[in-house]
Order: C-alpha cells, then structure tokens, then sequence
C-alpha cells in the first residue's frame, strides 16, 4: 500500500486530501484507512504540482468528518 496523504478537510460532499508530495494517486484510485476499510475513490487532483490535493468521494455509508486527521492510502 501507498499513502496518498492526510484529510484536511471536506468540501462539497467529498474529502479534501493532501498529498505528501508530487507523486500522487491517479483519479480513479481506490483509497482505504488504516484499518483497510474503503474510504472511496479520487475524483480530482488539484493545487499546487510540488503537493497537490486530491478530491475523495466517499464510498456508502463513509461519515466524512470523522476522517478529517485521518491518513488515507492507495490500496
């Protein structure tokens, strides 16, 4: 598994999620939490190219305030 980055936040019905640095997750990748469960997927890449954020939408019955803080990875 790779990291994708930390929930900084949500947004307009997905989670906001920064990444560690310029090689990021492609749109489509599916991401989990620490425990492997399904987070949802990235819809968008967008900010700056050196550590852009990444647009999650949740998968069913995901709470996304409770992952805010939260590391999120590529499974």
């Amino acid at each position: 598994m790779r990291r994708v980055g930390d929930v900084v936040g949500v947004a307009q019905g997905v989670a906001v999620v920064r990444a560690p640095d310029g090689d990021h997750a492609d749109i489509g990748t599916p991401v989990v939490d620490e425990d492997l469960s399904d987070c949802g997927r990235v819809v968008d890449v967008f900010g700056p190219v050196a550590r852009p954020y990444l647009a999650v939408s949740p998968g069913e019955g995901i709470h996304l305030p409770a992952l805010v803080g939260s590391p999120l990875y590529a499974r």
